[in-house]
């Protein structure tokens, strides 16, 4: 009996060691949409009943966790069910059943809505880096960039190009027009200070795109208690300690601080993140490079927003 459930065992453990090749975190990027996109899964115990992950974004823009998570035949199949407000907007919602296969240490996969008859959309992904980089206090600034020369918009251009570009620059500010095309530097950068000087309306919604991963949040919401969709949140992730927001149609300002991970927001001259650690994109990414420098998003495509400062100062070792 015993000999009997050694073989059994042994039979069975490397199936489960395959499958735990899924586990960790990835960075993914999607093929063939209208923008550039990128998206992030982590994945805890594939290959066992405790199975779990968490996926950015299939939903809402949020951090959506994973109904569903199976290994038939070498090929990882999770499924994502549309809930809150992304499961009000459809009569029937219906999930996402993503594919993947393990080929050469990256995923492939594809993405389709059941009950949909269109081609799948496609994806990959390789492991999210590990960056060993922390806010130590051995970091020295170079000379501040001024990326808004307060005329026109010269170092910035559209993210999504099939989308009308409606910003423009009238007394010193940067303004959009809604709905229109995110904004994204020209220039890329990896640890550095950002300034920036911002003004909305009543129900605004808009966001600053660090490394072109990761969204601060810009929102009108003062006076209201701070969640992870609040101004200054590291977005559907990291609540601000404090809302410090300012009421609607008052000059507002970020001062940022990005060390590898490691993140800072000043918000209206009030810490509310201090050195917290970015696990992975937001569902602002336009690119899934983390271990490279990105460029810095403006959202544009929500509601109005001005800007009427955005300088960087770069830190260096």
């Amino acid at each position: 009996m015993r000999t009997l459930l050694g073989i059994l065992l042994l039979a069975v453990c490397p199936a489960f060691s395959a499958d735990s090749s899924f586990n960790g975190r990835w960075d993914i990027t999607t093929v063939g949409e209208g923008r550039p996109r990128a998206w992030w899964v982590e994945l805890k115990g594939v290959g066992t009943s405790n199975a779990s992950g968490k996926f950015v974004s299939s939903y809402a823009g949020d951090m959506n966790d994973i109904d569903k998570i199976s290994v038939e035949n070498g090929e990882l199949i999770f499924i994502i069910i549309p809930k809150g407000h992304a499961a009000k907007a459809k009569k029937q919602p219906a999930g996402k059943i993503y594919r993947a296969r393990l080929v050469e240490g990256k995923l492939e996969g594809t993405v389709a809505v059941e009950g949909q008859t269109k081609p799948p959309l496609q994806w990959k992904a390789v492991r999210a880096p590990v960056i060993k980089e922390k806010d130590d206090g051995t970091w020295k600034e170079a000379k501040p960039i001024d990326l808004f020369n307060g005329k026109d918009l010269a170092g910035w251009k559209a993210l999504n190009p099939g989308v009308a570009m409606k910003w423009t620059v009238k007394d010193g500010t940067l303004r959009n027009d809604p709905p229109t095309t995110d904004l994204i530097s020209e220039r890329s950068f990896w640890n550095y200070k950002l300034h920036t000087d911002f003004r909305i309306v009543e129900n605004s919604n808009s966001g600053i795109g660090l490394r072109g991963r990761y969204e601060i949040q810009i929102l009108e919401d003062y006076g209201k208690p701070p969640n992870a969709h609040s101004a200054a949140a590291l977005y559907s992730r990291i609540a601000p300690s404090v809302n410090a927001s300012k009421p609607a149609g008052e000059w507002q300002s970020y001062d940022i601080r990005l060390v590898g991970r490691q993140l800072t927001v000043v918000h209206n001259g009030t810490k509310v993140l201090d050195k917290v650690e970015i696990e992975g994109l937001t569902a602002i990414a336009d690119n899934a490079d983390e271990g490279e420098p990105g460029p810095f998003i403006v959202q544009g495509d929500h509601s109005y927003v001005e800007i009427k400062s955005f300088v960087v100062t770069p830190l260096v070792h």
